[in-house]
């Protein structure tokens, strides 16, 4: 582990003066994300309830802005941060295979139940 924490956010982009001011910066970050997404989810722009990939681009969105947000509280949080590169890989790559593989499973399943309900009763063999 590093010896002191990193004071910044973005990649260095914004930088702080101390840990508490960080914390704020992290929590505004994190507050804008979230309001991008309630802000969507009300609102639900005409252009982006278009299919894109067995799902709407919509929905491909809020699935991309809450893992960014999970990357942020992760990383400042948890200080994944400090840590050694290879641990750092390894939750993230472990992370990435587990949201994959959650990610086919909800299409899976998800378009098997729309073609139930659609023709009333589907044998599917997977």
């Amino acid at each position: 582990m590093a010896d002191a924490h990193k004071l910044e956010i973005l990649r260095g982009l914004i930088k702080f003066k101390s840990n508490v001011t960080k914390i704020w910066g992290v929590l505004i970050l994190l507050t804008i994300v979230t309001g991008v997404e309630v802000a969507l989810g009300i609102y639900k722009p005409e252009n982006l309830l278009a299919p894109f990939l067995g799902m709407k681009l919509l929905n491909w969105i809020f699935i991309i802005l809450t893992l960014v947000k999970a990357y942020y509280i992760t990383w400042d949080f948890m200080h994944m941060r400090d840590e050694t590169k290879w641990l750092r890989r390894f939750v993230v790559w472990t992370a990435v295979f587990l949201i994959c593989y959650l990610l086919f499973i909800l299409l899976q399943e998800g378009g098997y139940v729309e073609s139930v309900y659609a023709t009333e009763y589907v044998k599917r063999d997977f």
